[in-house]
């Protein structure tokens, strides 16, 4: 990329994995290629909405050990905070929270999951939460659960990949605002989709491919294999199982035809195929 500042390009790469989202078109100028990465100009409305919890919890730490002036001090912090992304990151346009450029002093007008920051966080207010609710509906929810972007760059934070911590972090949200209805919906779908899978490969993997059916699909692209495991997919799935017990009268792995045999072979094949759903990404070394 000669026409970038090589200093600028890495010092953007280095703040793209910071996100947690790394990468995601949510950080592209064009909204579309790697090549136009700019993060360090961007107010994200995940981080505040984050900032602003551990302000508050901050507050009543500081309250417990009966050092009023500090806790006073936080909570001015949290309110304002969370006064500005009510204000500043609302986009009346997606009906939906989005990030804000504070170099073109303009919101990016990108939709992704992180819109339910706010929400999870209890800083939208409940008009703000009904809007963010039926763009959910109406936008980023699929067969697998709820999807990260509305774009196919290739990119591991994007469509048409679903991860754990966002399916999560939308369903708490949701119920806090008494969108249960929505929040119920989301969760049954990620459960079926991560059982499905489990049951066809006999594991749960880092992400997965939510417009896909049946839950055979894993999620892919990005900069390095898919992975097995994983913790946060592992640790939502237990939550979400427990909050709704009726979710699947079957998660075991038996139920695949071929019984215990038949997971193995599936799961024989699943090591054996390319690890990324994204053919022109390539795996990294």
């Amino acid at each position: 990329m000669p026409q970038r500042d090589t200093a600028d390009l890495w010092r953007n790469l280095r703040a793209g994995g910071e996100t947690g989202w790394d990468f995601s078109s949510r950080w592209f100028a064009d909204g579309k290629s790697l090549s136009t990465i700019e993060v360090t100009s961007l107010v994200p409305v995940d981080l505040n909405s984050l900032m602003t919890d551990l302000e508050r919890t901050l507050a009543r730490a500081y309250r417990v050990t009966g050092d009023a002036r500090q806790a006073e001090a936080m909570e001015a912090k949290a309110n304002a905070r969370a006064e500005a992304i009510r204000r500043v990151l609302w986009d009346p346009q997606l009906h939906a929270f989005s990030d804000y450029n504070f170099v073109k002093r303009a919101l990016t007008h990108q939709l992704s999951a992180a819109t339910v920051y706010p929400l999870y966080a209890g800083i939208a207010t409940r008009a703000q939460a009904l809007d963010v609710a039926k763009t959910i509906r109406g936008s980023l929810l699929r067969p697998g659960g709820l999807a990260t972007t509305l774009v196919a760059s290739g990119q591991q934070w994007d469509k048409p990949n679903g991860w754990a911590p966002l399916q999560y972090l939308a369903i708490v949200g949701l119920r806090r605002y008494s969108q249960g209805g929505l929040a119920r919906e989301i969760a049954l779908r990620w459960i079926r989709t991560n059982v499905a899978y489990y049951q066809h490969t006999g594991k749960l993997v880092e992400k997965y491919d939510v417009e896909a059916s049946g839950g055979k699909q894993s999620g892919g692209g990005g900069e390095y294999p898919l992975q097995d495991g994983f913790g946060w997919t592992n640790g939502v799935l237990r939550v979400l199982m427990a909050w709704y017990p009726d979710a699947l009268q079957n998660t075991r792995p038996t139920a695949v035809a071929g019984g215990a045999q038949g997971v193995s072979d599936a799961a024989a094949s699943a090591a054996a195929a390319p690890k990324t759903s994204h053919e022109h990404t390539p795996a990294r070394p």
